[in-house]
């Protein structure tokens, strides 16, 4: 029978006496030394009483665990936890080694005699699973003797937990789940799911510390929180290769970046060669994420893909021990995106579109006539929005719109254009758009680059302020207005205000303050300048010029804010 830490168990169990050393128990002072330093515990054969012991095993090769029950009918829980790959594990007992003959003798006969026992007999089986779910072995009353407890994975290297107990009424460190351990999905729409699930007992009636851990992905349910944190590992190799050493049967170096030695069955696992480093396997990461709430038992999750399935697991974890359960996983697939209803564009008519905060809206145009070149004009009213033009399926444009831009474009036979408008992150757009294979069709004043207005300080004076704007070489007409407004008028409600679109028709005939024609064929001196006359000594004004079209459209300059001068 394959024994694996003889040697060591031998030396925790076996001294040199005539009776059996018994394992430490949680009642000894030094044993709660140890326990509190997790290296003790690393890489050894034993199972402390009830603590959680981490481990590994390689690929096909077994793994055997010992402790002592002293006592007849004493009570006896198991738990086996894997974390990325199946196990195949199996718990059995077998009687304890009798008293040994040669007290006192130093004579070693003893000794190997007890050796031969503990490895010759086969014991009896209690237990056996095979599976990646967390299984538990429970018992109210166990019979004394050395139990064993064997691991084999046969897919892959992984990592393990078990945790081993005699007083499992006691202890109870695992959360325990409520009635119904189901996550229910209380809402569902195109980029959101709202959870929802009951309470654990262990928060609401034992009133310990609990918190629960939602895991989102995309592949598959999780039956642990250790299988979670191994598949939010960078890579398979997540843990460091132990150090090459009789502890281990031979195991393949090759997976964790070591070359393949031939010997290395031989030589059990000693490497020759020092020239060896650590690889990382190029796999892309999991799309996993990992949410913890506290005690709230009900989370949206948002942020997902519309039509996407997503896999849901939530772990009620003991904030005082680590130690987590996870409860029934589910899944949900979120709403389609609402097919949108493509607007038909007709040749020189002003569309005004509305766009919700990224959103997205399609635009068709399908000219009658057979055209040489075909006109875009879009006036953005608030932010910047994005356009893609398309013809028969070809890229023609894709570009960032503020204020106002014109795109000319060349024409085919029977084309048709689709224009696609992707909405500003910061709010909603909105826009006109005029689509024309009539080059001369101009409904959109032509702009400066620079649409600020600017205020002279020096002429300020108690009931007037000057100002001047830029203009273009194209004959418009520009209007100003005026508006009182409170001294602690700011950026922000001006930047609320400052929809392009919004013509004069909008404003009080009171407001108005002029209307001109201006425009210069030397585009160094396209500056106009105004004297507004008849304000109030302190007051704040917001100045807006608009300029027209010969469509009658008109654009907004960008608002400025005025204050005439207090004591002249």
């Amino acid at each position: 029978m394959l024994l694996l830490h003889c040697p060591l168990l031998l030396l925790l169990l076996l001294p040199l006496g005539s009776r059996p050393q018994k394992f430490p128990t949680r009642d000894e002072e030094l044993f709660q030394m140890q326990i509190r330093d997790k290296a003790f515990f690393h890489d050894s054969s034993v199972i402390p009483d009830g603590a959680e012991i981490s481990s590994y095993l390689f690929r096909d090769t077994p793994k055997r665990y010992f402790f002592v029950v002293e006592e007849d009918n004493t009570p006896l829980a198991v738990t086996v936890t894997p974390c990325d790959a199946p196990l195949e594990w199996k718990l059995s007992v077998q009687e304890l080694p009798e008293e040994a003959s040669g007290e006192g003798s130093g004579d070693p006969e003893p000794l190997e005699q007890q050796k031969q026992q503990i490895t010759s007999e086969e014991g009896t089986e209690l237990f056996s699973y095979k599976g990646n779910d967390v299984e538990y072995f429970v018992s109210s009353s166990s019979p004394s003797g050395l139990y064993q407890l064997d691991l084999l994975s046969t897919e892959k290297d992984t990592h393990f937990k078990v945790y081993a107990t005699t007083t499992p009424e006691s202890d109870q460190p695992y959360p325990e789940l409520p009635y119904d351990p189901r996550i229910d999905v209380t809402s569902l729409g195109r980029t959101t799911v709202t959870l929802a699930w009951k309470p654990s007992p262990t928060a609401s009636l034992l009133k310990q510390p609990i918190q629960y851990c939602i895991v989102i992905n995309k592949e598959h349910n999780f039956k642990s929180l250790c299988a979670v944190e191994a598949k939010l590992s960078s890579d398979d190799a997540f843990m460091m290769a132990p150090k090459p050493g009789l502890d281990f049967s031979p195991f393949d170096f090759a997976h964790f970046g070591f070359p393949v030695d031939s010997n290395s069955g031989k030589e059990r696992g000693f490497l020759k060669s020092s020239k060896f480093g650590r690889q990382t396997p190029s796999k892309p990461r999991v799309d996993l994420h990992k949410v913890c709430m506290g005690n709230k038992n009900i989370f949206t999750v948002s942020d997902l893909k519309p039509d996407t399935q997503y896999y849901f697991d939530m772990f009620a974890v003991n904030t005082n021990t680590n130690m987590s359960t996870a409860y029934i996983g589910t899944f949900a697939r979120t709403k389609e995106e609402a097919k949108q209803k493509t607007v038909e564009l007709k040749d020189g008519k002003v569309t005004d579109v509305f766009i919700k905060r990224k959103g997205t809206k399609f635009l068709r145009f399908a000219p009658v006539s057979s055209h040489q070149k075909v006109t875009f004009s879009v006036h953005s009213c608030l932010d910047a929005v994005q356009i893609q033009v398309r013809r028969d399926g070809k890229l023609l444009l894709s570009q960032s719109v503020e204020g106002v831009r014109q795109f000319q474009l060349r024409g085919k036979a029977k084309a048709k254009y689709l224009i696609r408008l992707k909405g500003s992150k910061k709010g909603a757009s909105m826009l006109k758009i005029l689509a024309t294979t009539r080059p001369n069709k101009q409904l959109f004043p032509s702009l400066p680059e620079d649409t600020r207005i600017k205020a002279f300080d020096k002429l300020r004076t108690c009931s007037s302020v000057t100002v001047a704007w830029l203009g273009t070489q194209e004959r418009n007409k520009f209007c100003i207005y005026k508006r009182e407004v409170d001294d602690n008028y700011n950026e922000e409600q001006k930047k609320r205000e400052h929809n392009q679109c919004l013509g004069p028709d909008t404003r009080k005939k009171s407001e108005k303050v002029l209307c001109k024609y201006f425009h210069s064929q030397n585009i160094q001196k396209a500056v106009t300048t105004e004297t507004i006359r008849g304000l109030q000594p302190g007051k704040s004004y917001l100045l807006d010029v608009y300029v027209i079209g010969h469509g009658g459209h008109s654009v907004k300059y960008q608002s400025k804010l005025v204050k005439t001068r207090k004591f002249c």
